[in-house]
């Protein structure tokens, strides 16, 4: 099978050295990550559509690099696995429909190692992000490419929602996914792995994730399935950390979650939010704990709402994530929703291009805040309501090497 392949040809790849030192930028504060994701599912960032030449590939992606370093970013979120594909040469997954419009077409040119070597050439971190579970945006495995996993082992997957997911209550499948995205790390000196928000799949309102099978056959010992359910996504996040730390020592792991973990009244340990998803009981992502015990080299809540938004205040939640760090070793990165900004079908803040100016004025206020992301790419180049320009004006004004 392609799985039992691709899991043999990773024993001949040779142990990779540890990733270079980015130059430290001459006379810059330190220590302060500045961000952007480049998101590639649906070719929502990049490429700008599927299709085009590898030289215009390649030119809209150093057009992405090139305004990062434009607007004094030092951190560039290059997501290179959107729905169990590959933006590299992979010999476990085939290459993304994003790029040439058909799942395992050859684009013609390496992404992901250009994208690692251009932004070093910048003085930019380059942050490979991996989707571990997400299959496809249908729930048909018919139309996945013939020597997909998905296809050759149709029980690892679970349709839900009107999409096809990777059942992670199976150890065979966390094992293949591990292994899928690890082989990036060898291939490349990728500063950090970053996972976004999707462990479990956000929940569809009268539908279950029919995992059945896998939690009769591993669920016993746990109290219920909430509970192994969330036993499996930290065994992927304890296995990704220890994989990176023995292929690729110095190369850093970050999760960048969904910013609400559990609501103060369902946990007096939660935030004093209102939040209709919590990650702890709906996508089984307890990553309160991840970042207390230091699972992970940074986290990076998805705070994306506007200042004084009543079910999920910013001003509420940036305190408590800094409290949720506190005295740990992992590093507060703030994810930040550019995207709203200018929007009219959003709350009225985000009409006021200063409003994410003043998330990174009220986060200076809070020490074990590191840094901010901004979502997305497209966003930061075009900036249509001009709230970038500002962050830049207000904060950006001289380089930042990344905190390290």
């Amino acid at each position: 099978m392609f799985a039992t392949a691709a899991l043999a040809a990773l024993a001949t790849v040779p142990r990779a050295s540890a990733a270079p030192r980015r130059r430290a930028v001459r006379g810059a504060a330190t220590g302060e990550m500045r961000g952007m994701w480049v998101a590639t599912v649906t070719n929502r960032d990049w490429p700008s559509r599927p299709g085009l030449s590898a030289a215009r590939q390649r030119a809209e992606l150093l057009g992405h690099l090139d305004t990062a370093v434009r607007d004094r970013l030092n951190t560039v979120i290059f997501q290179v696995r959107p729905t169990a594909d590959a933006l590299w040469p992979s010999p476990y997954e085939p290459w993304s429909q994003y790029l040439t419009g058909t799942q395992g077409a050859h684009p013609g040119w390496d992404p992901l190692g250009t994208a690692v070597a251009e932004a070093h050439a910048r003085g930019l971190e380059l942050h490979a992000w991996f989707n571990p579970y997400r299959v496809a945006l249908h729930a048909d495995p018919a139309r996945l490419t013939a020597s997909h996993p998905a296809r050759q082992n149709p029980g690892w997957t679970v349709p839900y929602g009107g999409r096809l997911y990777y059942d992670p209550g199976l150890p065979q499948v966390r094992a293949f996914v591990r292994e899928a995205m690890l082989d990036a790390v060898r291939r490349y000196p990728v500063d950090a792995v970053h996972f976004d928000d999707y462990f479990y799949p956000y929940p569809v309102a009268g539908q279950s994730f029919d995992d059945d099978l896998a939690y009769d056959t591993h669920g016993g010992g746990f109290p219920d399935r909430a509970a192994w359910r969330r036993d499996n996504v930290d065994r992927l996040v304890r296995e990704t950390a220890a994989g990176i730390k023995e292929i690729r020592p110095g190369t850093r792991f970050g999760i960048s979650p969904f910013g609400v973990w559990r609501n103060a009244d369902v946990d007096g340990r939660g935030s004093a939010t209102h939040a209709g998803v919590q990650t702890y009981d709906d996508l089984h992502a307890d990553t309160r704990r991840w970042a207390r015990e230091n699972w992970i080299d940074y986290i990076c809540p998805q705070l994306y709402w506007n200042i004084g938004f009543a079910a999920a205040d910013y001003a509420a939640l940036l305190p408590w994530w800094a409290e949720v760090v506190r005295g740990s070793g992992t590093r507060l990165y703030v994810g930040e929703a550019l995207y709203k900004a200018g929007d009219p079908a959003q709350p009225a803040a985000w009409r006021d291009p200063a409003e994410l100016s003043r998330h990174l004025t009220l986060a200076a206020e809070h020490p074990e805040v590191r840094g901010h992301v901004f979502f997305a790419a497209r966003e930061v180049t075009a900036d249509p309501a001009g709230a970038m320009a500002r962050v830049v004006a207000d904060h950006y004004r001289r380089p930042a090497a990344p905190p390290r």
